[in-house]
Parts: C-alpha cells; sequence; structure tokens
C-alpha cells in the first residue's frame, strides 16, 4: 500500500511536471520576452545530477512521513482535526511561507549561498533555469522541509499538491515570457509572476535579495522583501561577482560551492 501511493506520488508529479514544462516552453515562443541563449547542457545536466542524488536520498520521502504522521494524528493540523480540504489548503500555505524563509536563507548565511549562487549563475532568464539547483543545496533543503511537513502535519494529499503547484509555479516563474503588463502587475498582487522573479534574478544585490517567494507574494510584501516586476523591463541576470563573460560551465558549477572566488 505504502509503496503504491510512493509510485503514484512520484508519477503525479513528474506528469504534471512535464505537462507544465511544456506549456512554458509553448509560451516562450509565442510571448518571448528576450532573445537569449539557454544553458541547455549545464541546466539539464544539473537536474539530472540532482535528481539521481535527492532520489537516492529521498525519492518520495516527503510523501511517506506524511503518511506516516497522519496514521498517528501527528502533527498541528491532525491535533485541530482539520477537514481533509482545510488540511490541504492551510499545508500549502504554510509550505510556502517555509520556503520563502528557506530562500531568504539562502541568501543570508554564506555558506548557504554558496550552493544557492549555482542557481542564480545562470546568464539566460529561462524556464530551464528553473531545473538549475545544485544537488547540495537539495540535500541540505531535505531536513527543513520534512520536519515542516511533519510538525504542520500535512496530509499526504495536501503534500501532492503542495508539490505540485509550488513545482508549477517554479517552471512558470522562470519562463522566458511576457505575460500583458496589465495582468502580470495585477497578478503580482497575490502570486509571483515572471516579470517579478525576473527582478530576483537581477546581477544587482539590492534587487537579487528581493522577491524570494514561490507561490505566493504575501510574505514579500508583508516582510518587507517586495519588488514589484515590470514585463517591459529588460533585466541582465547572472551572478553579480561573476567576472567571466561566459557562465559557468556544468563541471564549474558543480564545484563553484567549493571554489575560493571573491564576493559574497
Amino acid at each position: 500500500m505504502l509503496e503504491s501511493g510512493e509510485s503514484t506520488f512520484q508519477l503525479a508529479r513528474g506528469v504534471a511536471s512535464a505537462c507544465v514544462l511544456a506549456l512554458a516552453l509553448a509560451l516562450e515562443r509565442w510571448r518571448m520576452h528576450a532573445r537569449l541563449r539557454p544553458a541547455w547542457s549545464t541546466n539539464l545536466g544539473l537536474f539530472a545530477v540532482s535528481g539521481v542524488v535527492t532520489a537516492i536520498a529521498c525519492g518520495a520521502c516527503g510523501w511517506t512521513l506524511a503518511a506516516w504522521a497522519d496514521s498517528r494524528d501527528f502533527g498541528l493540523l491532525a491535533g485541530w482535526a482539520a477537514p481533509a480540504w482545510l488540511a490541504v489548503g492551510i499545508g500549502v500555505v504554510a509550505l510556502d511561507l517555509v520556503s520563502w524563509a528557506w530562500h531568504a536563507a539562502n541568501h543570508r548565511v554564506r555558506w548557504l549561498w554558496r550552493f544557492h549562487q549555482v542557481h542564480h549563475a545562470d546568464q539566460s532568464f529561462h524556464v530551464t533555469t528553473a531545473l538549475r539547483f545544485h544537488p547540495g543545496e537539495l540535500l541540505l533543503s531535505l531536513p527543513v522541509r520534512l520536519a515542516a511537513i511533519v510538525a504542520l502535519g500535512v496530509p499526504p494529499i495536501g503534500v501532492l499538491v503542495f508539490e505540485v503547484v509550488f513545482g508549477t509555479a517554479n517552471l512558470l516563474e522562470h519562463g522566458n515570457f511576457d505575460l500583458p503588463r496589465r495582468l502580470d502587475l495585477g497578478l503580482q498582487r497575490l502570486l509571483i509572476t515572471p516579470a517579478m522573479h525576473r527582478v530576483h534574478h537581477t546581477r544587482e544585490w539590492r534587487e537579487l535579495d528581493t522577491n524570494f517567494g514561490t507561490i505566493f507574494s504575501l510574505w514579500d510584501r508583508a516582510l518587507g522583501t517586495f519588488r514589484a516586476g515590470d514585463p517591459q523591463r529588460q533585466i541582465t541576470t547572472g551572478l553579480p561577482d561573476w567576472e567571466r563573460p561566459e557562465a559557468p560551465t556544468l563541471l564549474q558549477a558543480l564545484a563553484l560551492p567549493f571554489t575560493p572566488r571573491r564576493g559574497r
């Protein structure tokens, strides 16, 4: 039963990600923001390496731990005896807040930034940038995410819904496409849009340290890190302290956290 649930979780998450990736690529052709040369090999290479590492280390452990906690009525939501629909909704919102806090910590704690900078080293802001994470960063995030799932008592279906919504938001907001300006600015009142997240990838430290949200913009607004994004604005993306004209290769990106370099 448990193995069947894990397989369903993995399959649902994978199918959803593939569909959203296809949608984002289509939008990039239909409403392209800027002509650029995506770092396909580096981004997909990091995605493959990180995928293997996290599959070995965790796999569907988020779902598994949620099922374990749910079977024992463990966690805040279980203690409140919240209806399933409410537990799922609160779980998605709460886990997005945890993600905001973790993302902010990755910018403010030097040794965490050493891994997270690999994501920002992409000089071509493209949907595959959403897949560009150092495996070390993903491994470091696991205890935080798993502890939050258990402590909150998010039900297994809530973990699946969060993973799908979070993954969808992550892919779309990294897309090299523009929404109609009025629609984009309107959505920014609640959600993260490509124009808003593009600001987060600028080569200017002051703006790079804003817009830490993934699903909701509420946390940035409430905690003073919100910076509005304009679809019409052209932004130079990449690491502020990267001195070479070309972005890191796959091997350089994997070694970047352990490479002495001036900067943050």
